[in-house]
């Protein structure tokens, strides 16, 4: 686009300058320092999960994210409400809109990347305050004339200042202050504390077989004791259904060794330096090239459908578009539970175990088909704009005087490119399969939930790994 042209990134100048920041730092950040800002953001996140919302009414209303809020890192009724959803919203947004060049940014240069950041940070805010007005507005802490103006005005104050600590926590381990990102961290966490609560819950629920514990571990024990058939006992164990179960569990266990073994996957291409002779290297490009991003951007396209769907048929329930979009059924925890049963929110829905996928086999193969064309797309489309992209890593070997073995310098990003949109289109692919094979099995915090928090994990296992081998510090930890 030529210099005179307006461009529409121009219009968040004036405002970057009001936008809260954290300032990059001034110094290279000791790894010890690094692990107590990730602890204090870590423990801010989780103090935030616990606060309950000020002046709401009820907590027993439609809850539109019920099935999502494990990867969103939300928590009903607390500051935490929102979770990341309003990050990653505008994260997709932005990404779609550069992705499509509806907005021109070149992401080589240091003033459009600083727009286009302070343009999604600006986009993360507004739909923090979006979202909470539509929280308030739809009656998810009680109807509206109930709470009167002062309450209502509070929850959305009070969800607006969450969703700003929320951004500026993600900014502070991005910056280099912690590990790893504020998004990851948060997911990982919500998900590991769902598994583990799932597995080792003491809560018990009486069902129509008697008093039965939520966690699976426990109530595989208190069955064994408890009942005379042993056989029988352990066969419930394994197969009950509407709680926790020992085949959930595995399910979840299996994913996870699954995952890390595909972590492993990696096309390592030959460089060496230009100025050095004999000092040579590998690139690794990895089959997750993109990590979890493409997972996390499905999920929040899916959630603001959930969300809008949900509105529009509590609304307008006998309107024949809003039943296309989705016809959602109150589930056995009442309406904070309910489900799409049909429409289009049914179908991006994963069934929750395989005597469902029998059941619908039409379901099944159109969550298939969707989720694995999602991320394959969304996967693509991020690494033009995070800077991964083939003419990125190229640029990033140039500064460092480095060319690929056996090819000319011109060559490089012709080179790169055979390999990088390969391994980010069918990387994402198969992130998606792991996550519908996850969904199928029945696994605990759902396939999403657990290739988020693997990957995650695995990503901080790397920077520990890399950070000990420059830092001595590591040698707190081994």
């Amino acid at each position: 686009m030529p210099a005179g042209n307006f461009r529409f990134l121009q219009l968040v100048k004036p405002v970057l300058g009001v936008l809260p920041e954290v300032a990059p730092p001034e110094r290279k950040i000791p790894f010890k320092e690094k692990i107590l800002w990730t602890s204090i953001t870590l423990f801010i996140f989780l103090v935030c999960c616990q606060i309950p919302l000020y002046g709401i009414k009820t907590n027993k209303s439609s809850d539109p994210f019920y099935w999502m809020r494990v990867i969103l890192a939300s928590n009903r009724g607390t500051l935490m409400e929102l979770g990341i959803s309003p990050i990653v919203t505008s994260s997709l947004v932005m990404q779609l809109l550069a992705g499509s060049k509806i907005i021109d940014v070149d992401m080589s240069l240091k003033e459009d990347r600083a727009l286009f950041n302070g343009a999604q940070k600006l986009f993360g805010i507004l739909i923090t305050v979006g979202e909470a007005v539509a929280y308030v507005i739809s009656g998810m802490y009680g109807d509206v004339r109930e709470l009167g103006a002062g309450n209502s005005i509070l929850i959305i104050i009070q969800l607006f200042v969450a969703g700003l600590i929320i951004i500026i926590l993600d900014e502070l381990l991005q910056k280099g202050y912690g590990l790893g990102s504020g998004i990851s961290l948060f997911i990982a966490t919500n998900i590991c504390e769902t598994i583990v609560w799932k597995s080792f819950s003491p809560t018990t629920i009486n069902t129509g077989r008697g008093t039965e514990f939520e966690g699976a571990v426990i109530a595989l024990f208190h069955l064994l004791i408890t009942r005379t058939d042993k056989v029988r006992a352990l066969k419930e164990a394994f197969y009950r259904s509407n709680l926790p179960n020992i085949t959930n569990l595995m399910a979840t266990v299996l994913v996870f060794l699954f995952v890390i073994y595909f972590q492993g996957f990696r096309v390592d291409l030959p460089v060496k330096y230009r100025s050095q002779r004999g000092m040579q290297g590998s690139y690794p490009i990895k089959l997750f090239y993109t990590s979890n991003m493409p997972i996390i951007l499905q999920t929040a396209l899916v959630s603001n459908l959930y969300f809008l769907s949900q509105l529009l048929f509590k609304r307008y329930p006998g309107n024949i578009i809003v039943r296309l979009i989705g016809v959602w059924q109150d589930g056995e925890g009442g309406p904070a539970t309910s489900s799409p049963v049909a429409g289009l929110a049914y179908y991006i829905s994963p069934p929750n175990n395989l005597t469902e996928v029998t059941e619908d086999p039409l379901h099944a193969l159109i969550y298939l088909t969707f989720i694995l064309i999602s991320c394959a797309l969304f996967s693509k489309t991020w690494i033009e704009v995070s800077g991964s992209s083939a003419k990125d890593v190229a640029k990033q070997l140039r500064d460092q005087n480095m060319v690929m073995k056996g090819h000319r310098d011109s060559s490089l990003a012709h080179e790169l490119n055979r390999y990088i949109p390969t391994a980010a289109a069918f990387g994402g692919m198969c992130i998606g399969a792991l996550t519908v094979i996850a969904d199928f099995m029945g696994a605990i915090g759902s396939g999403t939930g657990i290739l988020l928090a693997v990957t995650t994990i695995y990503q901080y296992f790397e920077t520990f790994v890399k950070e000990g081998g420059t830092d001595s510090s590591m040698s707190v930890f081994f």
